[in-house]
């Protein structure tokens, strides 16, 4: 363990280390999916968009694969579209209609 990894943030919005995704690695979190669900990256307000590439490229590496063989986890877009108005304007989705 390097002093680097225990200070370098992955995570941002999460607050999370660079040695506290190793460490989950390292205590049986060897997929993409779980170790997100463990560490809790990736969940703040700009949804992964770099601790996840991150976090693929740490795992890979822990883990001896290639960023290929690592899979990315499964977007889940909200159930019902939501008018981009309701973000804009805070009116009810029944409101645009």
């Amino acid at each position: 363990m390097t002093r680097e990894d225990e200070k370098t943030i992955a995570c941002r919005c999460e607050d999370i280390s660079v040695q506290e995704i190793k460490d989950a690695i390292h205590e049986g979190y060897a997929d993409l999916q779980s170790l997100k669900r463990y560490a809790k990256f990736g969940l703040g307000p700009c949804q992964g968009k770099t601790c996840i590439l991150l976090a693929a490229q740490i795992l890979a590496r822990e883990t001896g694969r290639t960023l290929d063989q690592i899979m990315t986890p499964t977007t889940r877009p909200p159930v019902d579209p939501v008018p981009i108005g309701f973000f804009v304007k805070g009116r009810e989705a029944d409101d645009e209609k």
